[in-house]
């Protein structure tokens, strides 16, 4: 079994307790390695390398350099595809063409921000006579980046790609249960030439190193994904010393399907929002709403695309893999457990599934009222809500009921409907006639309401890992 330990200044480091944490596989349930169990004094390095570099031998990267570095690495994590997917694969239970497809979006974030980091730059500002005035774009320093464990190389990929080519230094926490795939990416962009202390890893449970890193006078930028909960804790930590935060939570997204809709060719959509990571997505379409003359025969055709669903290991390649953890699991079959009466239908777990494995039948569910817990709470797990709706504005009060607004989607041939529902529906993303659209590293991403604030992805990711300063110069 191996274990791995944290990587901190270029090199595999020793946690400072000596302590290991177990590596769990979802599929069967069994330990297959460790992890270093990290804590304050183990951050504490960390940070320490991550402003050394950046005072160092980082600040003297040009930003075209920088660029080159992330462009190079982008290309290093295509080259080790079948690794990186191996090792997300048996960390995470994901689907083999999941974890292909994330190493895929991974490296493309390292494309995208390579080639942004030369061209972000401060602007003019037409002023008083006797003026000259002109902004900069100016790095915070150390970014502390916490890492979920449902997509670590993607979310890897979108923050710490966009806080480098900033001209950052970055300390990683990523979740106990998904940390292999990061450690190994890091290694990489050592080997390729990015100077110690550029990135560092420490790996360890949220509530040690975690908390460590949010706490830290050190860390003078955090970025969080993850539960609605601990982003509340973690945005109050920071503001304990003014440190800001970019937060990206949880979400109940919708599908809104009006009756003029192509709904055959939403139906794709509508199964794989919900299935994509055994649902454990916070952009996941756990809801649909639709339109009471369409219901009936929606409901059918989900009902018989649920029932088709096969839930298998990793390794198989089915629609979906397990869920995360034990604990995952009963929490969602405690879910499951709330209203029995409203299951329309489920899919299979494979038989060849071990039998540690922690599965879920991924489950369709009719009729259930905006006001139930099913509704309002993430889930985050294989479940689909279906609900009915008379018109526009009861489709936009149902879509806006829950506490959150990351995103949603909205089906209808109407332009006019279309622009007035995007208009009307309360979350950080809107897609029309499709969902998600393909990952789109290049759309600002982020949420409303508990669903969190500030944004990454595409080149508004870049602004909130930089600080705006403005320079007046006099020369009346």
């Amino acid at each position: 079994m191996k274990h791995y330990q944290h990587f901190i200044n270029g090199q595999q480091t020793s946690p400072s307790n000596g302590e290991q944490i177990e590596v769990v596989d979802p599929s069967s349930g069994e330990v297959f390695a460790s992890i270093a169990r990290g804590n304050a004094s183990d951050v504490q390095i960390a940070i320490v390398a991550a402003q050394n570099a950046f005072e160092g031998s980082w600040r003297k990267f040009t930003a075209a350099e920088r660029g080159r570095l992330l462009q190079a690495l982008g290309r290093a994590i295509l080259a080790h595809q079948d690794e990186l997917a191996t090792l997300e694969m048996r960390d995470c239970g994901k689907p083999w063409k999941q974890a292909n497809n994330d190493v895929i979006a991974c490296a493309r974030y390292f494309e995208f921000y390579g080639g942004a980091a030369p061209v972000f730059h401060g602007e003019t500002i037409p002023y008083a006579d006797g003026y000259s005035v002109l902004t900069w774009r100016e790095p915070y320093g150390v970014t502390g980046h916490i890492i979920p464990w449902n997509y670590p190389m993607q979310i890897y990929g979108r923050s710490v790609a966009a806080a480098l080519a900033v001209g950052n230094c970055s300390v990683v926490k990523p979740a106990e249960d998904a940390c292999l795939s990061l450690l190994r990416i890091t290694e990489l962009a050592h080997e390729l030439g990015f100077p110690a202390g550029v990135v560092n890893i420490v790996t360890g449970y949220g509530k040690e190193a975690g908390a460590a890193l949010v706490q830290s006078p050190g860390t003078q930028h955090i970025s969080f994904t993850g539960s609605a909960a601990t982003g509340a804790w973690v945005s109050a930590a920071a503001a304990q010393r003014h440190c800001p935060v970019t937060m990206e939570l949880g979400g109940k997204g919708p599908n809104v399907v009006f009756a003029d809709a192509d709904w055959e060719r939403a139906l794709p959509s509508l199964v794989n929002a919900i299935i994509q990571n055994a649902g454990q997505t916070c952009s996941a379409g756990s809801r649909v709403l639709v339109e009471k003359s369409l219901y009936p025969e929606l409901v059918k055709a989900l009902s018989q695309r649920f029932s088709a669903l096969v839930a298998a290991a990793g390794q198989a390649d089915r629609d979906l893999g397990p869920v995360i953890r034990a604990s995952q699991q009963a929490r969602i079959q405690e879910y499951l457990g709330l209203a029995p009466e409203l299951i329309a239908a489920q899919g299979s777990i494979d038989a060849s599934a071990p039998k540690g494995g922690f599965y879920i039948k991924p489950t369709l569910l009719k009729d259930v009222p905006i006001t139930h817990r099913l509704a309002q709470e993430e889930i985050f797990g294989p479940v689909l809500c279906v609900s009915a709706f008379a018109d526009e504005n009861e489709a936009v009060k149902l879509a806006n009921g829950t506490e959150f607004g990351l995103v949603a989607g909205v089906w209808t041939r109407d332009v006019g409907r279309a622009m007035r529902m995007a208009k009307a529906v309360q979350a950080g993303q809107v897609y029309v006639n499709n969902y998600g659209a393909a990952g789109g590293i290049e759309l600002p991403f982020g949420g409303y309401k508990a669903s969190g604030h500030g944004r990454e992805k595409g080149f508004e990711g870049l602004y909130g890992f930089s600080q705006l300063k403005t320079v007046s110069i006099a020369h009346h």
